[in-house]
């Protein structure tokens, strides 16, 4: 088992300002995504100004963010949220929903399809290419909270949490195996898809199976939140319940531009 290390979750301290890793990783993510869509749409026959991308990366971290914090306060605390309003504005605590993000960046992509006059798909599968930079950055703070850790374990990669609640047992660092599959591994997927020029809609479906599939994985490795517990069979957790209806829309994707593919459809 390996002890958590001495990580102060707050990086830069200036009198009364503190800034956390949480926050940094949110800038971070937003960023590198914004330089690497900028290049991307420098290329020859993009069809995308630097102004575009600008207001894509734009309404998408806002759509995500906001999505994401209400997305957490609707899935997974609502009564805590409800007895102090204000503590829905306490980001630095942590406390996001990814599936609450996506809705969030659904609807952002939705108003940019009315002020940009692009199909959905095309702006869709213009973004998410480069929304696993954002979601490994963030899993790696998580990790840094201390917060969304796993079950206990015996395997020698074990991480003894010195939070409280985690008690002095070694458990999966499911953040990390987060950040590797749904960060680093789905970016190289959608990396090597996106290169074959494939049909539209075809890198939205992968992402949206791609991180549906590695979040229910890791789901059966993860300690459910403790006032939410599991919600069937004793192994199905929130995090199953809200990854399913990706998986499906990210399955639907992939037929419907396979059969675009077969009629010789962009």
């Amino acid at each position: 088992m390996i002890r958590f290390p001495d990580i102060d979750p707050v990086a830069i301290e200036i009198g009364p300002l503190a800034i956390h890793w949480y926050g940094l990783s949110y800038i971070a993510g937003i960023a590198l995504a914004w330089w690497l869509l900028k290049r991307r749409a420098a290329a020859p026959g993009s069809g995308w100004t630097p102004q575009q991308v600008g207001d894509v990366v734009f309404y998408a971290a806002l759509g995500g963010v906001l999505g994401g914090r209400i997305g957490y306060a609707l899935f997974y605390n609502a009564r805590s949220y409800l007895e102090d309003p204000s503590a829905i504005f306490a980001v630095w605590q942590g406390g996001m929903s990814f599936h609450g993000g996506v809705i969030g960046m659904v609807l952002a992509v939705a108003w940019l399809v009315r002020a940009q006059g692009r199909p959905f798909l095309d702006i869709s599968d213009f973004l998410v290419p480069v929304v696993p930079i954002g979601l490994g950055l963030g899993r790696i703070a998580n990790f840094v909270n201390q917060e969304l850790w796993g079950a206990p374990t015996t395997l020698p990669w074990g991480i003894v949490f010195t939070h409280p609640a985690a008690g002095a047992v070694a458990r999966h660092p499911t953040q990390l195996y987060e950040a590797l599959l749904e960060g680093l591994v789905l970016f190289l997927v959608l990396e090597r898809v996106r290169r074959g020029a494939p049909p539209r809609g075809t890198l939205t479906g992968v992402f949206l199976l791609g991180y549906g599939v590695f979040r229910a994985l890791v789901e059966l490795l993860r300690e459910p939140d403790a006032h939410i517990g599991y919600l069937a069979w004793g192994w199905v957790t929130m995090g199953h319940l809200l990854s399913l209806p990706m998986i499906v829309a990210g399955l639907a994707l992939l037929l419907t531009a396979r059969r675009r593919a077969a009629h010789g459809l962009p």
